[in-house]
């Protein structure tokens, strides 16, 4: 019976794998694609082809190379890079939550980091930067969330029941700081909290490739005990995995790869969201977490393009455009949990 069963096996390995890469090279495809339309079509600078595609590659002069090489090339390496961070992200925590509705936006991590941004813009702090006091709002919520949800251990429901308390509390600061603002200061908050790409630069992209990098590294690292999470944690621990410092780290590792997509571009929100479940639905399996980021920065890079050239509504933030794409979307996965729980 098992020699017959092996065949079977390998085939669908085999099957599983050409469906992976074939998925992910589509994606990829989509990114490259939707990139180069956002560097030639977007913005409305009138430059010719000629001139445009020199100056893509650091090659131009004068208006071309500031407009394309220093204003649309960094900016759809950014909606990449963030994309792709909040697809990660997303997926980390619907992975240790077991549930897809858990994520960074869920569990208040973006909403702590709003509320340390907002605080750097309305009230002026002076030595601290907007970048990093979303950074340090995001891990100190995320660090608030698993004490105050460590009873005996942290279970998943009482994690997504404090994460959307203290979210909720982190809301209700942003709002007070916008109401005490200067007019002024209370349209940067508001443009930021939507989410934005406009003030993208080549120093963004080097943090994000950056953040990227050493996340994946550290999620590669860590991913034979996510596996285990699936099975439980008596089980888990029982496999060997230390349950409490692994899901401590995934939430801190979560944590900071939202904080910092958000820290540059504002939180862009439902992409984290999304990009899991369509990745799982994509590949036919939840362990997709490079497909995620994949998924994620294609909706981020669209979202873009759409924000910058649709008839009658650009220029738009891009937080807006995905919100448009993720309200229906996070109905549809409250409606199909309902349906099978």
């Amino acid at each position: 019976m098992t020699d017959a069963l092996l065949p079977e096996l390998v085939r669908r390995r085999r099957g599983e794998r050409n469906r992976s890469i074939a998925v992910c090279a589509a994606l990829c495809g989509a990114i490259l694609l939707l990139a180069a339309a956002e560097i030639l079509i977007a913005g409305s600078a009138d430059i010719p082809l000629s001139d445009m595609l020199p100056a893509a590659f650091g090659l131009g002069e004068g208006l071309a190379a500031y407009v394309v090489f220093e204003t649309r090339v960094p900016r759809a390496l950014v909606a990449l890079l963030a994309g792709a961070l909040f697809g990660l992200a997303g997926h980390l925590y619907q992975r240790l939550v077991g549930n897809v509705l858990a994520t960074p936006d869920i569990l208040g991590i973006s909403a702590g980091a709003s509320a340390a941004a907002t605080a750097v813009l309305t009230l002026g702090v002076a030595g601290i930067g907007v970048q990093v006091s979303a950074v340090v709002g995001a891990l100190g919520v995320a660090a608030l969330v698993f004490l105050l949800s460590w009873h005996r251990g942290v279970s998943p429901y009482r994690l997504v029941l404090v994460g959307i308390g203290i979210g909720a509390c982190a809301s209700a600061i942003t709002t007070y700081l916008v109401t005490r603002a200067d007019e002024m200061s209370v349209e940067r908050a508001l443009r930021w909290m939507i989410g934005s790409l406009g003030g993208a630069d080549w120093s963004g992209v080097q943090v994000l490739l950056l953040t990227l990098v050493v996340g994946s590294v550290l999620l590669l690292a860590g991913s034979r005990g996510l596996r285990t999470f699936a099975l439980g944690d008596d089980l888990a621990a029982a496999l060997g995995t230390r349950v409490a410092r692994l899901r401590f780290g995934a939430l801190l590792l979560g944590a900071g790869l939202a904080a910092v997509a958000t820290s540059i571009t504002g939180p862009i929100g439902f992409v984290a969201l999304v990009s899991g479940p369509l990745a799982a639905r994509l590949l036919r399996r939840t362990d997709a977490a490079f497909a995620a980021a994949l998924v994620g920065a294609v909706i981020v890079v669209a979202a873009d393009l759409i924000a910058q050239t649709a008839p009658f509504i650009s220029p738009v933030p891009t937080g807006s455009i995905t919100a448009v794409i993720g309200a229906p979307a996070l109905i549809y996965l409250l409606v199909r949990r309902r349906r099978t729980s």
